[in-house]
């Protein structure tokens, strides 16, 4: 069960369907009833980087439930207009996409699945969408920030023609020109 607060916070309430059509996956915006499993899949996003620290489990799980609600907090008050995605496969939610297309640059917020649905092409299948509907959206480009240990997500980006624009530090921050797919015909 999530503490009180974070439940309290909620999502923007959203009643048009998600501008994102992507084929066998449902995407549809997060409601207060899936904080749980979004509790659930933020942890799943910090596991290796806790798998070292000496805490007993329920140290961690407090720690990391903190950690979400600070990062819940600032994702709702600094994007209110974004897009907050829950991805469904076969009728579970495996992941989430948090997307602020609501500029000239469209901004992937944050972008993740579960460990056990990673690998498996939906990543990318869901960053071709983005990159499409961004397209045919009239965008400039689609940004997004990734840590700087993530190899395997810079690769993913880097093969879909995100190129690195700016190092802050601990995050890339990697942007897709809306271009690359209008000149080219495809990704």
């Amino acid at each position: 069960m999530p503490p009180v607060e974070i439940a309290e916070i909620g999502f923007p309430a959203r009643c048009e369907p998600s501008r994102l059509s992507v084929a066998n996956i449902v995407l549809r915006h997060a409601t207060a009833a899936d904080i749980p499993f979004l509790l659930e899949l933020y942890r799943s996003f910090r596991a290796d980087e806790l798998a070292a620290v000496p805490w007993p489990v329920e140290q961690k799980r407090a720690f990391l439930d903190q950690q979400f609600l600070f990062q819940h907090r600032h994702y709702i008050a600094t994007f209110p207009d974004a897009d907050f995605l829950v991805v469904e496969i076969e009728g579970e939610p495996v992941g989430r996409v948090y997307l602020d297309a609501t500029k000239e640059r469209w901004l992937i917020v944050d972008i993740g699945l579960l460990t056990e649905w990673r690998r498996q092409g939906h990543g990318t299948t869901l960053l071709a969408a983005i990159q499409h509907e961004a397209t045919v959206s009239d965008c400039e480009a689609v940004v997004l920030h990734v840590e700087q240990h993530n190899f395997r997500a810079q690769a993913l980006y880097h093969r879909l023609g995100f190129r690195a624009e700016e190092n802050g530090g601990s995050h890339v921050r990697m942007e897709w020109s809306c271009s690359n797919l209008t000149e080219t015909g495809r990704l």
